[in-house]
């Protein structure tokens, strides 16, 4: 059975258009959390959905652009506090969680892909 057109569009909008979309969203989530990046890069990687340098150079995988947009901005703003707290100690936790309230459930569906 094929889906309809409205389903066809729902599923189609929950995924990123293409990588400038994606790095707009880093723009978005760089002005909310009131950090900086460097340079934002999109490559192919083997082991990560992302990684930043602590001088604020994001490199993203490509294979984000597969996935819906919530788990990107998951991986995102993952990113992003990196650049407030380098580790994934209890003040991480802290500010994963006023920015994005539900990113424990993401990030298990994240585990998942």
């Amino acid at each position: 059975m094929s889906a309809t057109p409205l389903q066809s569009k729902i599923q189609d909008s929950a995924k990123w258009k293409d990588s400038q979309e994606l790095k707009d969203a880093v723009s978005k989530w760089e002005e909310r959390i009131n950090v900086k990046v460097k340079k934002i890069s999109l490559r192919g990687m083997k082991r990560k959905w992302a990684s930043i340098s602590t001088t604020g150079n994001l490199t993203l995988n490509t294979e984000l652009l597969e996935l819906p947009k919530e788990l990107g901005e998951f991986v995102i703003v993952h990113e992003l506090v990196h650049l407030l707290v380098p580790n994934h100690g209890k003040v991480f936790k802290c500010f994963m969680s006023i920015y994005l309230p539900d990113w424990e459930e993401r990030e298990k569906r994240l585990q998942e892909k």
